[in-house]
């Protein structure tokens, strides 16, 4: 895992702790206070949201002490590796995209971050600038070309 994304975990977290567990104990108390609780949806809504956070907090607690995170800052090179920022084109589209590779736990591709066991980063993974690789898709397989690696 990377620096940064261990400590989003420990953000989240503690906003977990610290807000939503509060929050959420008080909707219960307050739907409580409503009366009949076997047919009453804001508490049942209320205990389902708790039991989600709870199991949040149970895994970032057993996620993060486990984790085990690596310094991209003191990593370089041309091929690509854990911590890589890497560009691909797309053979087909012609189109270029820029993705990190990152741990399981920090994945999102909202940001471009992908996780180390997915496919695309797997076959990834060992190439070089004008490596070609053939990534397996739903759809069928892609082919894209390395354009760039970098680990900033």
């Amino acid at each position: 895992m990377t620096a940064e994304g261990l400590a989003r975990l420990e953000e989240e977290l503690k906003h977990l702790r610290s807000q939503e567990r509060p929050a959420v104990i008080r909707a219960i108390a307050e739907a409580r206070a409503h009366g009949d609780l076997s047919e009453n949806a804001e508490y049942h809504a209320a205990r389902e949201r708790q039991s989600f956070i709870e199991g949040r907090i149970a895994e970032l607690e057993t996620i993060i002490p486990s984790s085990e995170v690596i310094d991209i800052a003191k990593l370089s090179g041309n091929q690509v590796r854990f911590g890589a920022k890497v560009t691909v084109l797309d053979e087909e589209t012609e189109q270029e995209k820029t993705y990190r590779i990152v741990g399981q736990y920090e994945a999102d591709m909202k940001d471009g971050s992908i996780s180390i066991s997915s496919p695309l980063a797997k076959a990834l993974i060992g190439k070089k600038v004008g490596d070609s690789v053939e990534v397996p898709a739903p759809g069928g397989a892609r082919a894209y070309e390395i354009t760039a690696v970098a680990f900033r």
